[in-house]
């Protein structure tokens, strides 16, 4: 069925925001059957390391192996899959690693310290992690564009060693991934999946590795698992439902937009498409070639239950009133498909990447751009930022006080300490103050 009925707003309504509060809710809760079978499955792998691994592989994904050594995929083999794979796709998957590393260079962060005029030295001292873990959608769902947006920052960074896990239900190995994994430089790969893989990554097993941190997309039962073992290692995000929003000032074709639309609905059911304009006439366009396009598209069910439930089309003032909704609202991806985009993007405040101009369809920025597709969802991006080297990075303090820092310092760390009741505290500082220091 792909019948629309999209929800249209006025920013100039008097229940504008308690509609647009409704609009954003999603529930992100877990089902308490999700979570108790997590729970049990993160418990077994823990406990019981490969052979639980094993039982769940087979049980879920119907891949029985003799050891978790025979789901570990070859270098020879992801090599081959990286020189079997059409020559277009090759190629794309090239073009694509290059222009991400390209952009992710430019992240890297180094250590930095300086001198005081007493002797003391303060910095900062940027180490990577050891090891990563990277999980991957498996099955009908292959993402060989995800491999490369969370292995090439990880890379880039100095990780010593990325894991991945990719589930292949039935058997079935999905070779642009694998090429894509050789392309990125990942270490190794285990074909396995689901809260298993996340136990797995985190506790570590005989045969697979603990890492220090996972990241990479997947269903409930991976984002439950990630939430789970956050605190035993780092997650990058529990992400919700892709978003995309749209300013327009009226002048983009609006088949354009309609598309743009699209290319977040077809994502799932929950995804979330919205065009903010100041032109009434145009959203009617845009809602036109919405209703044109749809039937021509493969996963039109999905785009339409995806436009009917959290879809909107709303009008606003003008641009300026625009870019408020949007920091409002806080999107994954936020077009600004206007004439000016330069001056507008100085009033955005909260978006996960931002697309400037008509021709910058978010299509390119899930593949080829360069910047990462990992980004916030859910309003998150008021306080988080996408995926990038720097999740990868971990800093530590430098403090090496000379015999006369220590001196001065110590009496500013004594007056503290007392104050705190910290009687330790200030007595280790005060050993070190200088006799006859006033």
């Amino acid at each position: 069925m792909t019948d629309v009925s999209i929800t249209r707003l006025s920013a100039s309504t008097a229940d504008f925001d308690v509609a647009l509060s409704k609009l954003l809710a999603w529930d992100d809760s877990v089902d308490h059957q999700v979570n108790e079978s997590v729970r049990h499955i993160l418990h077994q792998v823990r406990t019981r390391g490969d052979e639980a691994v094993l039982e769940f592989t087979a049980k879920f994904d119907q891949v029985n192996a003799g050891s978790v050594s025979g789901l570990e995929v070859s270098r020879e083999r992801l090599q081959q899959a990286l020189e079997t794979i059409p020559a277009e796709q090759k190629a794309a998957l090239e073009t694509a690693a290059k222009r991400v590393r390209d952009y992710h260079q430019r992240q890297l962060q180094s250590s930095w310290q300086y001198e005081e005029a007493d002797g003391t030295v303060l910095g900062q001292k940027v180490t990577p992690l050891d090891r990563a873990g990277l999980y991957v959608p498996g099955g009908k769902a292959a993402y060989p564009s995800s491999v490369l947006m969370n292995a090439i920052p990880a890379k880039v960074a100095g990780v010593a060693e990325v894991i991945m896990v990719v589930p292949t239900p039935g058997g079935v190995v999905n070779d642009m991934v694998l090429a894509a994994a050789a392309i990125a430089g990942v270490d190794r790969v285990f074909t396995i999946g689901g809260a298993q893989a996340v136990a797995a990554l985190a506790y570590g097993t005989d045969t697979i590795p603990s890492v220090d941190k996972i990241v990479g997309p997947g269903n409930i039962y991976v984002a439950t698992a990630k939430r789970e073992v956050f605190g035993v290692v780092g997650i990058d995000m529990i992400a919700g439902p892709s978003e995309i929003l749209v300013i327009c000032d009226g002048e983009t074709d609006p088949d354009w937009i309609a598309m743009d639309l699209f290319s977040q609905a077809e994502h799932d059911e929950q995804a979330q498409s919205i065009l903010v304009s100041p032109s009434a006439d145009y959203l009617d366009q845009v809602e036109a070639s919405i209703r044109r396009l749809l039937p021509t598209m493969e996963r039109a069910d999905i785009i339409a239950a995806s436009l009917n439930s959290r879809a909107a089309l709303i009008e606003v003032a003008d641009l300026s009133e625009a870019a408020k909704v949007s920091n409002r609202i806080a999107p994954e991806h936020l077009e600004l498909s206007v004439a000016d985009p330069e001056s507008l993007v100085a009033e955005i405040r909260h978006a996960g990447a931002i697309f400037l101009g008509r021709y910058t369809a978010e299509a390119l920025g899930d593949y080829c751009a360069g910047p990462n597709h990992v980004l916030p969802t859910s309003g998150t991006a008021r306080f988080s930022s996408p995926l990038g080297v720097y999740d990868f990075q971990k800093r530590s303090s430098i403090i090496g006080f000379s015999a006369k820092g220590a001196s001065d310092m110590g009496k500013v760390a004594s007056v503290l300490a007392r104050g705190e009741g910290l009687t330790a505290h200030a007595r280790s500082a005060e050993y070190r103050i200088e006799d006859g220091a006033e």
